[in-house]
């Protein structure tokens, strides 16, 4: 597998990651973001490729308890070599969480999060395997949300990146389990559609469904120059590794 070793939180973090295959992106950062962890806490993190989510989580909150769980043993691989090259502590399990694993099935955990598979199978497959395993759908959404929430404690929270169009199908899948849902869309531009939904639950919670303001990635309302247009506040999480204000 030919690799790239690719900066993060403007250089806080230094990815290794294939260079054809799945590459990660902003996507799992601003999950990292959105992550209301507290220091000492443990995170949980299913399907988490080569860490970034996790590593990104614990280079803005100090002494986290991090366990990431990866299906394809390359990535989850590359997840131990980021986690000790950046010297953020982090145990990877190799496993299927549609399998759990007998060394999660007797843990829970304060937060669980994960940024599954945004598209639906089906259509043209992508030519690399780890690519098509990581964007396509095969384990069901209801699956990711049902593991997820088994590994939580009470009062522990769950929290997801997703395509925007996926909403209603991740909500579907939300039962009496768990409430407090919050919704953050996030918007490329001004005027346009959210493409993104960042979405936290809380296990227990009898609180009523939050849709908060939407938050702006780029300045203007479209591309006008090459280089950075991120707003503000995207800047800062995605060079600094700060966190969505509280809403």
């Amino acid at each position: 597998m030919e690799l790239t070793r690719d900066a993060f939180l403007g250089g806080r973090l230094s990815i290794w990651q294939p260079k054809s295959g799945y590459r990660a992106g902003v996507d799992p950062v601003f999950l990292a973001a959105f992550v209301r962890a507290k220091s000492g806490q443990s995170v949980l993190e299913l399907g988490c490729g080569v860490g970034v989510a996790s590593l990104a989580l614990q280079a803005r909150v100090t002494d986290l308890d991090l366990t990431g769980l990866e299906l394809q043993a390359d990535y989850a691989d590359l997840a131990r070599r980021n986690a000790d090259g950046n010297e953020l502590p982090m145990q990877v399990i190799t496993g299927d969480l549609a399998r759990m694993p007998d060394e999660l099935r007797a843990r829970q955990f304060d937060h669980v999060i994960a940024n599954p598979p945004y598209y639906l199978r089906g259509g043209t497959v992508a030519t690399d395997a780890g690519r098509e395993a990581a964007v396509a759908e095969n384990t069901p959404l209801s699956q990711w949300v049902d593991a997820g929430i088994r590994r939580l404690k009470p009062g522990g929270c769950l929290s997801f990146v997703q395509a925007a169009e996926r909403l209603p199908d991740l909500l579907a899948t939300f039962d009496g389990r768990v409430g407090r849902v919050e919704v953050l869309p996030l918007t490329p531009r001004s005027g346009r559609p959210a493409t993104l939904i960042l979405v936290r639950a809380v296990k227990g919670a009898r609180s009523p469904f939050r849709l908060l303001a939407p938050v702006i990635v780029h300045e203007g309302e479209r591309h006008t120059h090459d280089g950075e247009s991120y707003t503000v506040l995207i800047g800062d999480i995605l060079r600094n590794g700060a966190g969505f204000p509280e809403g």
